[in-house]
């Protein structure tokens, strides 16, 4: 499973209605760094064949085959580490970098 908190979905939403892409899912994927860390992209995009889809908050999300593994228990925020510098973070222990939050 991969989850969105309220904020990133809150986010998303925002994010669809104004590129007018409401009704397509969010992508998300990952692709493994030579230092064994995850790189992680998303966008909007059609379901292909053999693509797993979630829901989230009410967010359709798909995983492509191959990113699936590396993705699965993650959960995406949007945050603002740095002020005025809001953020997606990607909290997830499939990741060598991940540190779990202690709050």
């Amino acid at each position: 499973m991969i989850t969105l908190t309220a904020e990133a979905a809150k986010q998303i939403r925002q994010s669809a209605k104004e590129s007018n892409l409401q009704g397509l899912p969010l992508r998300l994927a990952g692709t493994r760094n030579e230092d064994g860390s995850i790189h992680y992209g998303m966008g909007f995009d059609d379901v292909k064949e053999d693509d797993t889809t979630y829901t989230s908050e009410g967010v359709d999300l798909v995983v492509s085959a191959t990113s699936k593994d590396l993705l699965i228990g993650m959960t995406v925020d949007f945050v603002e580490l740095e002020p005025g510098k809001p953020q997606f973070i990607f909290m997830n222990p499939n990741d060598k970098s991940h540190t779990p939050p202690t709050e």
